[in-house]
């Protein structure tokens, strides 16, 4: 018996449309992904991070003073409580790094200077401090875990720069912050994905936003979501290290009924038009550094796997080889998801609290038919 009072349920509830946003649009069929009405390609090919962050926290793109308040905003945020370097000293160096992301961005909420306040302005503020000190985070970590020490930021340099700078120890080429800057836009939104969903939820609650963050953080971690990158790149090293025709091992997955990540999508039915901006990115950076087989294995097997099976590449795919051809570790590929998405999650958050309702679902009841007999101990 179901008794359920809605319209059938929907596993994983696609094609289920939980809310209503002005953050973020998706055409599936004609492969459409745009902020606030401006197409993804635009974007890319024009915006900035920062810009591209102001449109999703203001709902408009910034004039220039306005763009100007908001990099010398984020670069006043761009500094960490005492206490949160000691803690990620404190952490085993195994650890990782999306785990150390998870506890230090809930933990940053002792040291907020508006952690008690849930109003419009105050959620603003914080995602302009959570943005700037995500990125301090992942890199910090990385330099202790390493034995490095932590390099401070330059209030001259972008968002992109600055993170490159932070994690590598010296500034980026103009080529390699450009890059990091476009995949950065690339990663900021997309609607309602499980770990934006449950930063609403959890916001949705009245919680705080440090704690829908953390919420999403966890989200973000699992390979079915932000993770995929990573198993990506985890095949082409094996690739790499066999010696292996990228063709011929794809085939062997596949023979092995084993999925190739980085391919297919719940919303896309043609390309991600992410992935197609991660493809050029991939390309000319492997050109670029004069080590381009990651790109070549990656585009061997995205021409089998389109032939073969009629699946796409999406977003993670090309990410892989991107990140690691900027020097990127590949349990940081996840972290830096997060470095971008944060921008998208706070504007959600944001629009929830706007307008807030609860979000409570139903669930379609599967289990004994009611009334099931109670049965005393003794007759078990």
């Amino acid at each position: 018996m179901s008794t359920a009072t809605t319209a059938p349920a929907s596993k994983g509830l696609e094609g289920v449309v939980a809310t209503t946003s002005s953050i973020c649009y998706i055409d599936g069929d004609l492969g459409i992904l745009a902020y606030r009405g401006i197409d993804i390609h635009e974007l890319a090919d024009h915006s900035t991070f920062e810009e591209t962050c102001y449109l999703l926290w203001f709902g408009r793109l910034p004039n220039a003073h306005e763009l100007r308040d908001l990099r010398d905003r984020m670069a006043e945020e761009r500094k960490l409580d005492a206490s949160i370097i000691n803690l990620l000293h404190m952490v085993p160096r195994h650890a990782l790094p999306m785990d150390v992301l998870r506890t230090a961005v809930s933990a940053l909420s002792f040291y907020d200077p508006e952690f008690q306040k849930n109003d419009h302005d105050a959620n603003v503020h914080k995602a302009i401090r959570l943005t700037s000190q995500i990125a301090m985070i992942v890199a910090a970590y990385d330099r202790i875990r390493k034995d490095k020490p932590v390099v401070e930021p330059d209030r001259a340099l972008s968002h992109a720069a600055n993170f490159l700078l932070m994690l590598n120890g010296e500034a980026p080429s103009h080529t390699a912050e450009r890059a990091l800057d476009i995949a950065l836009i690339l990663h900021a939104d997309h609607e309602l994905n499980a770990s934006t969903f449950a930063a609403r939820v959890t916001a949705a609650t009245l919680s705080d936003m440090h704690s829908a963050v953390t919420s999403a953080i966890g989200a973000l971690k699992g390979p079915l979501h932000g993770g995929a990158n990573e198993a990506v790149f985890k095949i082409l090293e094996a690739i790499d290290a066999s010696g292996a025709d990228p063709v011929e091992y794809a085939k062997g997955m596949l023979a092995q009924k084993k999925k190739i990540p980085g391919f297919g999508h719940r919303v896309y039915h043609t390309e991600d038009p992410r992935a197609t901006h991660l493809r050029k990115m991939s390309r000319d950076l492997g050109n670029s550094s004069g080590n381009p087989k990651w790109f070549d294995f990656s585009f061997k097997i995205e021409e089998f796997v389109k032939s073969d099976k009629k699946l796409n590449a999406n977003v993670d795919f090309y990410s892989a080889s991107t990140y690691h051809t900027l020097g990127i570790d590949v349990d940081l590929f996840t972290p830096i998801f997060a470095v971008s998405r944060i921008s998208g999650w706070t504007a959600h958050i944001i629009e929830q609290l706007d307008d807030n309702r609860l979000i409570r679902p139903r669930a379609d009841y599967l289990g004994p038919v009611y009334p099931a007999p109670y049965i005393p101990m003794e007759k078990r």
